[in-house]
């Protein structure tokens, strides 16, 4: 048994893999600790009828949380091997200057959407809407040429919130006039996620001269999904319909369990 760790900046998720296992089995929902404390990963793997023999994971949250994570672990005689961003993963090629400084949730996460599909597939964008908003795009050889980041949209709130004398944290329904202040918020986060969508969307379909498919991820996406498949379908007219966003629930973990089941996964 193999634990799958996505540590990020707002909360941990935790997975399994059992690669011993003909069908290499999976957990059948993630478990989400938002409360960031690595003793609760430690409290909850005390109550696990096997003990995992490795953990597997992504760490962008610092080195103090790693530390943390690692010595919860120790505890319970599991060590962790936590993945680094590369040029190259598991053909999975990194086009980054400098690949190390890609987030690994990121190229892990593009794994994750790598291992659902057929081996000719579609150019695809993968949204992934957490405490930050990233927007990447893999062509159809497996070439990961680039992506955005930008505030997520409870960041968007919050800051305004916090950096502005008389702006609340919104809470409003989306519009396209708004009448209030909680509208306008709530409104401008979600066209500025759902733009930066679809120039990502129309820039890949420019790119690679063919439609582009787009997956969508993280806690922050049901806030802003009517408005970025609103705006997709209009955008849609200058390079075909467009494809519905298809959700995952995990694609991190997706990708580190097509790593743990290779034959040495600390290798990677």
């Amino acid at each position: 048994m193999i634990l799958l760790i996505d540590s990020g900046n707002s909360r941990l998720k935790v997975g399994w893999l059992d690669p011993d296992h003909p069908d290499s089995p999976r957990e059948p929902a993630a478990i989400a600790f938002e409360t960031l404390d690595p003793d609760a990963l430690g409290d909850w793997l005390g109550t696990l009828a096997r003990r995992p023999a490795l953990a597997l994971g992504v760490n962008v949250a610092g080195a103090a949380r790693g530390d943390g994570i690692g010595a919860a672990l120790a505890r319970h005689g599991c060590p962790v091997h936590w993945i680094t961003s590369r040029a190259e993963l598991l053909g999975l090629r990194n086009r980054y200057t400098q690949p190390a400084q890609l987030g690994a949730d990121r190229l892990v996460s593009l794994l994750g959407v790598r291992s659902r599909l057929p081996r000719d597939h579609a150019p695809f964008v993968l949204a992934s809407f957490g405490t930050a908003t990233t927007l990447d795009t893999v062509g159809p050889d497996d070439v990961f040429i680039g992506g955005l980041i930008l505030p997520g949209p409870a960041l968007m709130r919050s800051s305004l919130a916090r950096g502005t004398a008389n702006l609340p944290l919104a809470d409003g329904p989306v519009t396209a006039f708004p009448t209030d202040t909680h509208q306008a918020i709530s409104s401008g986060v979600a066209a500025a996620q759902a733009g930066a969508v679809a120039r990502q969307w129309l820039a890949a379909c420019r790119h690679f001269g063919r439609q582009a498919d787009i997956y969508v991820a993280g806690g922050g996406w049901p806030e802003v999904q009517q408005e970025t498949e609103r705006l997709l379908a209009e955008a849609g007219g200058a390079a075909g319909a467009p494809p519905a966003p298809v959700y995952l629930d995990r694609p991190v973990l997706d990708g580190l369990a097509l790593l743990a089941a290779q034959p040495d996964p600390q290798t990677f």
